[in-house]
């Protein structure tokens, strides 16, 4: 199934990223860069790198200048996601452009992009989760709310890769039909932002 196969490159990449586990390590993808599987992987890695921005901005003590410099950092790795989740979509519309959509066909609520973006998030979620719940300096208290805190994420898993091999089973069988639109963020854009638009004056 195509979200048990997306999992594990999420996995493999979390895997990667935490042999050195830091935020400025370069980065090498291990898939060809035509497929699917090298979209997922980049997609992962932007992910898992900008997991640790965020652990990072919310230590009290950094310097306003580095926190202002990583901020930036997250605004342009937020990007980077949104253009990956739509070169995956692009990937599907490809895919299934042949298909021969029926009448009654519906439209889901997200486009298979952004529910597969959802289940990369939640590949980390329960890798440090995993590692909460089996922290040897953690209390017992503390391990034990994060093994039940890790069932409910596994469970989340479960049903958002069932979902998500369902929509794409049904997009391929013309019951359902993707329709995608363009994010449209604002907030990095020299003409949309008014304070950026400003700076150009």
């Amino acid at each position: 199934m195509f979200s048990q196969n997306a999992f594990n490159i999420f996995e493999e990449s979390i895997r990667a990223y935490h042999v050195l586990d830091t935020v400025d390590q370069p980065f090498q993808n291990p898939y060809d860069k035509d497929s699917i599987e090298h979209l997922l992987y980049r997609k992962n890695w932007i992910d898992t790198v900008q997991w640790h921005f965020e652990d990072l901005i919310r230590d009290p003590g950094i310097d306003p200048v580095a926190a202002l410099e990583l901020k930036r950092k997250i605004d342009a790795s937020n990007q980077d996601r949104t253009d990956l989740v739509e070169f995956i979509d692009s990937y599907f519309l490809h895919k299934y452009q042949s298909v021969e959509i029926k009448a009654n066909a519906g439209i889901n609520t997200e486009s298979p992009a952004w529910a597969i973006d959802r289940l990369s998030i939640l590949a980390l979620k329960i890798y440090h989760m995993k590692e909460e719940a089996e922290r040897a300096d953690a209390t017992d208290k503390h391990r034990k709310e994060c093994a039940a805190k890790l069932n409910v994420l596994l469970e989340q898993k479960k049903d958002l890769s069932t979902a998500i091999d369902e929509l794409l089973a049904d997009i391929e069988a013309g019951k359902k039909y993707m329709k995608v639109y363009k994010q449209m963020k604002m907030y990095n854009d020299d003409e949309l932002n008014p304070v950026l638009r400003g700076q150009k004056a």
